[in-house]
């Protein structure tokens, strides 16, 4: 079972105390949760994760894709969720030949939102080279324009809270197929990820928008599955320019309204502009 919403509560009113103009008063705002999420690989503990507790069946399926645990869909055999009192636990099947590999390089370790190579022990872990993707994607730039200005409706959850990000699957028109949201960027792609081979997706169809900055580990988690334009609205690092320069994936960064930045592989992009203009 995957691609299903389970019913955790997203978000909480609490109380505060707000202060405003000089004085102070009582407010309840709507604050996003935050839980612990154990995946468990076929009986094995693996990671702990803190996560938005939504669409937990599509953040497995992606972080499992993304992070090499498996290698294909057809080596996922299907996910148990259930709620423990400390948290949620994802007990993940998957085929005997994977599990091996990741028995051989088990790590136990806890994974803050903010931290996408957690747990990595060496150099040679932390620091992979996916393949280089295909190049058959060829993207108008008015179709990103069009998807940043149809992103803020699908961040429902960021709406209500200000705490979250999104990650959001654009076709070659600009129309926004699907949205997940997360308090931490990586999961909400790997969301996106996962939710897009229920939905029988193609991973070169279209481009990957994200309302956080472009690091390495989103440029990896995208070349994992091949994806091959990643559009950030915040900034780039250096390291995933470098790794999107090696893996082939068109970088754009600093999308917002109809201006953005390619750092890397920028022919899907202009390449489609100037076509038209010819």
């Amino acid at each position: 079972m995957f691609g299903t919403s389970r019913k955790f509560a997203t978000a909480e009113t609490l109380p505060g105390l707000r202060w405003e103009n000089g004085a102070e008063r009582p407010s309840r705002d709507v604050v996003a949760s935050e839980t612990a999420v154990a995946l468990v690989y076929n009986g094995m503990p693996h990671v702990v994760m803190m996560a938005t507790p939504e669409y937990i069946e599509d953040f497995v399926l992606g972080f499992s894709l993304s992070e090499g645990v498996i290698r294909s869909v057809d080596e996922f055999r299907g996910v148990r969720v259930r709620e423990l009192a400390d948290g949620i636990e994802a007990d993940v099947s998957i085929a005997e030949a994977p599990f091996r590999e990741l028995e051989k390089k088990q790590r136990n370790l806890t994974g803050r939102v903010g931290c996408g190579l957690c747990g990595a022990q060496t150099l040679a872990q932390a620091i992979r080279h996916p393949r280089a993707v295909a190049d058959t994607l060829r993207l108008p730039p008015e179709s990103l324009h069009r998807a940043l200005s149809g992103i803020e409706s699908k961040q429902r959850l960021n709406a209500a809270t200000g705490a979250v990000h999104a990650a959001a699957w654009v076709d070659v028109d600009g129309n926004i197929a699907l949205a997940r949201e997360d308090v931490g960027r990586h999961n909400a792609l790997d969301k996106l990820i996962g939710a897009m081979v229920p939905a029988k997706s193609s991973f070169a169809s279209g481009a990957a928008l994200i309302t956080s900055r472009a690091s390495y580990e989103m440029i990896q988690k995208a070349a994992m599955v091949g994806i091959q334009v990643v559009c950030a609205i915040s900034a780039p690092t250096s390291l995933a320019v470098r790794l999107a320069e090696e893996t082939g994936v068109t970088l754009v960064a600093f999308a917002r309204g109809t201006r953005h930045t390619v750092y890397a592989h920028g022919s899907r992009i202009t390449a489609c502009a100037e076509s038209e203009a010819a």
